[in-house]
C-alpha cells in the first residue's frame, strides 16, 4: 500500500482521541503513514470532558490541552455535527476507510428497577449533568424546587450531582456554567442532600480527591454518621490492598467523629442503606424508602428487614451510565456494550471486518478518563495486526476529499478543528466580557454559527 491507512472513529471524545493518538505513535504512521477523520454528533469535540465533568473541575478539563496537542497534528481531521448512521452510516464509513473505530461513549442513565422510579421529581444523574453541563439537545430549564434531595449511589458521579445541588449559584458562576444553568441554580431550594450506598465506606467508588472537595465548600456542611463506619475482613482486606479506597475510608471516618458546624447547606453520606422503593403522592416524590444492610464478612451486604422512609422532594439515580445501541453493531443489552475481542467487533462468531470498539462502548463506563488509553492502545493494536495480515478491506474510494464531497452531497452542515478554535475564541471572549475564564455556548445552532460551519 503506497497510500497512507485510512482510520475513521466515531466519537471525538478522550477515548476516540486517545486511539488516534495511539495510531499516530505507531510505525505504520511512519510508513506508509495514516490519515484520521473524527466523526462526533456534536459541534464541538471532547465528548465526556465538555458534557460530562462537572463545571467546578477545572483540573479534570485541563486534559483538554493533551487532547488539543493530538488533534493538532497533520494527519488529523474533525468532522463535528455529523451524526451516525444519520448522516454517515457503517457502509459508508467502510466504503471510505480502511478501519472504523467506534469509540461513543455512554451517555443515557443506567435503569434502577425500584417501585415509583418513575415518579415525577425522580431523575437519572446523567439528564442533571447533560443540564448543568450546557447539553444542546436537554431542556435548558431544570425544577428545582425540592428542599430535601436524595442521590442514589456512591460514585465520583452522585458526588458531582450532589455538589452542584448543595452549592450556591454564585459559587459556580466563576466556572463555564451558562447563563440559564445559573439563573437555574440561583432558583434552587436544596437545604438538606442526602447520598445514599447501599455498601460501606471501604466500598465507596469515590475517588479521594474528589471526595475531599465536598469539604472545601463554605456553603456544605458534610456530616456522616458514626454508626455507618463499619468494617468486616472483606472490608479490612479491600483498605490494605487498596490505597485509595483507604484514603476514602480514612476521610469518612474523620469527618463522623468531627462536630457539625453551621455551614447552611447540609450534605450527609449514608451508607449501608439500599434503596427500595421511592414514595409519591398525586404522582410527585415524598420519601424515599431504604433497607439497613449489614456487612456479611466479605465485603457484600446483606439487608436487615429494617426499613427507614426519609422525607424527600426529589431522588437522582447515579447508579452508572449506559451506551446507545449502534445500528448495524451487535449489542449486549446486558452490559451496554458491543461485543468484541480485545476491540475487534464480534458479530455472531466471526469478527466483523474493519470494525472495532474502544472506551465505554467497549468496556462499560467504568473508571476515570485516563483508563480508556489502554482501551486504545488494544484496539488499535488489532487494527495494525489486521493490517498487516491483509485482513482489513480495500475501501472504494480512500481519497480524503471523498468524505467532504459526501457530507456536502448530504447537505451535512458540519464543523472542523478550525472551527473548533473559532467556537473556544467566542466562548472565552463570552467569559472575558463577565471577568471569567469562558461561558459554554449551549445552543447548536450558536455553536455552528461561532464555528463558521
Amino acid at each position: 500500500m503506497t497510500r497512507p491507512v485510512r482510520v475513521a472513529i466515531v466519537g471525538a471524545g478522550p477515548a476516540g482521541i486517545y486511539a488516534a493518538d495511539a495510531l499516530l505513535k505507531s510505525e505504520v504512521c511512519q510508513d506508509p503513514g495514516v490519515s484520521i477523520d473524527l466523526f462526533e454528533r456534536m459541534p464541538a469535540p471532547f465528548g465526556l470532558i465538555r458534557y460530562g465533568v462537572a463545571p467546578d473541575h477545572p483540573r479534570i478539563k485541563g486534559i483538554v490541552k493533551a487532547l488539543h496537542q493530538v488533534l493538532d497534528k497533520p494527519q488529523m481531521r474533525l468532522f463535528g455535527n455529523v451524526s451516525y448512521p444519520h448522516d454517515i452510516g457503517l457502509d459508508d464509513l467502510r466504503s471510505f476507510y480502511d478501519a472504523v473505530i467506534f469509540s461513543t461513549g455512554a451517555e443515557a442513565d443506567r435503569a434502577l428497577d425500584i417501585p415509583g422510579i418513575e415518579l415525577d421529581g425522580s431523575y437519572g444523574a446523567a439528564e442533571f449533568v447533560s443540564w448543568y453541563d450546557g447539553h444542546p439537545e436537554v431542556p435548558r430549564t431544570w425544577p428545582l424546587t425540592a428542599e430535601k434531595v436524595a442521590v442514589l449511589g456512591v460514585g465520583n458521579v452522585a458526588l458531582d450531582v450532589a455538589r452542584v445541588l448543595a452549592k450556591t449559584a454564585d459559587e459556580l458562576l466563576p466556572t463555564e456554567i451558562p447563563d440559564n444553568v445559573y439563573q437555574g441554580l440561583k432558583q434552587n431550594k436544596a437545604l438538606e442532600v442526602h447520598v445514599f450506598g447501599r455498601r460501606g465506606p471501604a466500598q465507596a467508588k469515590f475517588s479521594p480527591m474528589e471526595l475531599r472537595e465536598l469539604d472545601h465548600s463554605p456553603n456544605i456542611e458534610v456530616i456522616v454518621n458514626p454508626e455507618d463506619i463499619e468494617y468486616d475482613e472483606g472490608s479490612i482486606a479491600t483498605r490494605r490492598e487498596n490505597k485509595q479506597a483507604n484514603m476514602v475510608a480514612q476521610t469518612l471516618e474523620n469527618w463522623a467523629i468531627r462536630d457539625v458546624g453551621d455551614r447552611p447547606h447540609k450534605l450527609f453520606l449514608h451508607f449501608f442503606e439500599s434503596p427500595v422503593e421511592i414514595l409519591g403522592e398525586d404522582g410527585k416524590v415524598t420519601a424515599l424508602r431504604t433497607e439497613r444492610t449489614e456487612l456479611d464478612g466479605t465485603g457484600n451486604v446483606r439487608g436487615t428487614g429494617q426499613f427507614t422512609d426519609w422525607d424527600m422532594q426529589s431522588v437522582y439515580r447515579a447508579v452508572g451510565y449506559y451506551s446507545e445501541e449502534l445500528p448495524k453493531l451487535p449489542f449486549d443489552v446486558t452490559s451496554g456494550t458491543v461485543p468484541h475481542e480485545a476491540g475487534r467487533v464480534i458479530a455472531g462468531d466471526e469478527h466483523m471486518a474493519s470494525v472495532y470498539v474502544t472506551g465505554w462502548i467497549k468496556r462499560g463506563p467504568i473508571g476515570l478518563i485516563g483508563h480508556t488509553k489502554g482501551d486504545a492502545n488494544e484496539t488499535v493494536a488489532c487494527v495494525l495486526e489486521d493490517r498487516a495480515a491483509g485482513r482489513l478491506p480495500e475501501p472504494a474510494t480512500p481519497a480524503p476529499e471523498a468524505v467532504e464531497a459526501f457530507l456536502e452531497d448530504r447537505g451535512v452542515r458540519y464543523t472542523t478543528w478550525e472551527g473548533w478554535h473559532k467556537l473556544d475564541a467566542h466562548e472565552q471572549a463570552l467569559g472575558a466580557a463577565q471577568g471569567r475564564e469562558r461561558i459554554k455556548v449551549v445552543e447548536r445552532e450558536g455553536m455552528l454559527d461561532a464555528s463558521g460551519a
